[in-house]
């Protein structure tokens, strides 16, 4: 059992837009068989009627449990038993009851430890807030549902950077106002945590975006929260440089110099995220027991069903989460079963100085005795 493939389930998302093509697209090349063992969470139904819709070649194998999932081919689960009307293209209440069917399955199939890895296909923001969804997006779900009180960190990933926001989801005017001491410092050090145990990176160096223009002179954040925090930061051995203009940093390629950047607002870093890379880019979560990753799209009902879907984010969300899991077991392994101390040793404070630099009337006394 140990030695099995990693098992990716895949939540099939909105069924009225482009994640079943993605699915089937990415699935398309058999090399990917090779690295994994997919359980896709959907409707065979819904599958099939995309399939016909966009005329494409698409086997999978229908399981009535996650347990019975085989290598080397496409294993599909129903996640729900009622007939779904798909209205390609649309933005309808059943799609997103759909979505949301998907994924509390795959959330209890996980809890019974029937996967290694989540990935979540395209999904509306609107159609999946029923009254028992009160949950700003999916990832916080997620977290709700299997963090056990603890709080992931969201990460956006492409092939030339990897991101965090101090803020996401707030209103720019109020913004200024959650740039505060505890949140920046916390979230660094979990961003250290999570470049060292996601991504392999032993010593991580995290650049830290001002608020304002003209970085480190910019203005009262700067100066009174996010520069005193660098500094304490750097003091428990913690990388982190800044606060840097975001304009110049990006625009002369500084961020080539960093295995992390923090941007204070969500425009701030993902637009230059998107124009630097806008077919490759990745949302992970880190810091849960699940690795939980999806592309960065909507489920683009205006392509939806025509065969024009690019999948190649929602490839890389697959390969960045395998990556994650694999880089995690690594790095937990050596800590898994520390070795035992092997004697108790005993300090003598009276000696506590004994390895300090000598000085200079000790030294002109050892040398008369001589």
């Amino acid at each position: 059992m140990e030695n099995r493939k990693i098992r990716v389930a895949i939540t099939h998302g909105d069924t009225n837009g482009i994640g079943y093509e993605l699915i089937f697209r990415t699935f398309a090349e058999p090399e990917i068989l090779e690295l994994c063992t997919p359980i896709i969470y959907g409707s065979p139904k819904v599958a099939a009627y995309h399939r016909k819709a966009l005329n494409m070649q698409a086997n999978f194998t229908i399981i009535a449990d996650a347990a019975e999932a085989q290598d080397d081919r496409i294993n599909m689960i129903a996640t729900f038993d009622e007939e779904v009307k798909v209205d390609m293209g649309l933005d309808t209440p059943e799609a997103g009851k759909a979505a949301l069917a998907a994924m509390d399955r795959a959330i209890a199939d996980f809890k019974d430890g029937h996967f290694d890895v989540l990935v979540l296909a395209p999904q509306s923001s609107d159609n999946i807030k029923p009254a028992e969804f009160q949950f700003p997006g999916n990832f916080e779900y997620v977290e709700t549902c299997l963090g056990d009180g603890r709080k992931g960190l969201r990460m956006m990933v492409n092939d030339r950077m990897r991101m965090v926001l101090l803020t996401d989801g707030v209103p720019l005017k109020e913004v200024a106002g959650a740039v505060t001491a505890e949140r920046l410092s916390d979230k660094l050090t979990a961003f250290h945590t999570a470049l060292r145990r996601c991504f392999r990176v032993s010593s991580p160096r995290i650049a830290v975006l001002s608020l304002n223009p003209d970085g480190a002179n910019g203005g009262k954040e700067e100066k009174e929260v996010i520069m005193p925090v660098i500094g304490q930061l750097a003091d428990k051995g913690i990388n982190v440089f800044g606060p840097y203009d975001a304009g110049t940093f990006f625009g002369q390629g500084d961020y080539e110099a960093f295995d992390g950047v923090l941007a204070m607002y969500h425009d701030q870093g993902v637009a230059p995220l998107l124009a630097l890379s806008p077919e490759r880019l990745v949302n992970c979560m880190a810091g849960l027991p699940v690795v939980v990753a999806s592309a960065d799209m909507n489920p683009h009902y205006e392509i939806a069903g025509l065969g024009k879907a690019n999948e190649t984010a929602f490839r890389q969300a697959i390969f960045t989460a395998i990556d994650i899991f694999r880089n995690g077991k690594d790095y937990d392994e050596p800590y898994a079963n520390p070795l035992p101390k092997l004697y108790h040793e005993k300090r003598d404070e009276s000696e506590k100085v004994r390895f300090s630099i000598p000085k200079k009337h000790e030294n002109a006394i050892k040398e008369r005795q001589q």
